[in-house]
């Protein structure tokens, strides 16, 4: 896949001596949604903050596009639109007044009819005339986005998009970058909402203490670190475990009327149907099978434990 942006070795330190970045390597696939996850003070907020030309690197340095964002500063920030974690809009602007204001600032030519759509697909046509401080969060979350697509990017960031919404909007955010992943942009979010990553992001990033722990698709991250669970319903209850069953790692429940068994998806086999023979052969009856896999939060909350031990 192409790459869009690429960032080498980046370190952050405040001047506290806070260590914010820990020599962050990643490239970014063009049209991809890459979905950043950590806990607050992670590095999320700082890393999107340099790769836009906010916060200043200390080292390591980032492309975007090709272009440096140090000494190409004006053409890799014009590929770039951001969509801040604040609601900061000017209390008496008109949604119409502040999104063409924000396009002019990128030296872009007028283009009603460009900005007519983009209100439109946020639903913020009938709005466009209102003034900001008469519109709910939701609806400033949503000018705030259309202020970061005035001046059509290629490339949106968006910090903590659905902070504080609920979550119907929360879902029709969700819509709202699916379409625009569609028209080609590359998309980079930060969220809390781990089933935010896991319903929309392509590739899932996991950050913590500042370093980048893990990023991999997220298709092939819930195989590789989920685990799936068999659990087995007894018709019934036994005290302890058959001794020709204590090889097979099996937890037996409190009430003794449930058997679990956890088995690697990436395993050359399950061993479920040996197990099931074990079973059968240690003369217990079977009431019923059910079958769980670990959710990304599960993996989440997993390497973040790691990440802090390692």
């Amino acid at each position: 896949m192409q790459t869009i942006i690429t960032i080498n070795n980046l370190g952050k330190t405040y001047k506290s001596g806070h260590e914010a970045l820990k020599k962050v390597n990643l490239d970014i696939h063009k049209g991809e949604i890459l979905a950043l996850l950590g806990p607050n003070g992670a590095g999320k907020t700082t890393l999107i903050s340099i790769i836009c030309g906010i916060v200043s690197p200390t080292s390591g340095n980032v492309s975007v596009d090709g272009f440096d964002i140090i000494s190409a500063y004006r053409q890799s920030r014009k590929r770039i639109g951001l969509v801040p974690q604040e609601l900061t809009l000017g209390a008496f602007d008109t949604v119409w007044h502040t999104v063409n204001f924000s396009r002019g600032l990128f030296g872009k030519k007028k283009d009603h009819a460009y900005l007519e759509q983009l209100l439109k697909d946020l639903s913020l046509w009938d709005k466009k005339e209102n003034e900001l401080r008469t519109l709910s969060g939701g609806m400033k979350r949503r000018v705030l986005i259309a202020k970061a697509l005035s001046h059509q990017p290629r490339i949106l960031f968006l910090d903590e998009p659905t902070a504080g919404v609920d979550v119907e909007l929360r879902k029709d955010m969700w819509q709202i970058v699916r379409r625009l992943r569609e028209s080609g942009v590359t998309i980079i979010l930060t969220t809390h909402y781990i089933e935010e990553a896991e319903e929309i992001a392509d590739r899932v990033g996991i950050i913590s203490d500042g370093r980048l722990l893990l990023v991999d698709d997220k298709k092939a991250l819930m195989q590789k670190l989920g685990k799936k669970q068999l659990i087995i319903e007894l018709k019934d209850p036994v005290q302890q475990l058959p001794d020709s069953l204590q090889d097979y790692l099996l937890e037996l429940s409190e009430d003794g009327q449930r058997l679990t068994y956890t088995y690697n998806t990436q395993g050359d086999g399950t061993g479920i149907t040996a197990l099931l023979q074990a079973i059968n052969n240690a003369g217990l009856s079977l009431k019923d099978l059910q079958t769980s896999q670990s959710s990304l939060e599960d993996i989440f909350v997993h390497l973040i434990k790691e990440g802090n031990h390692s």
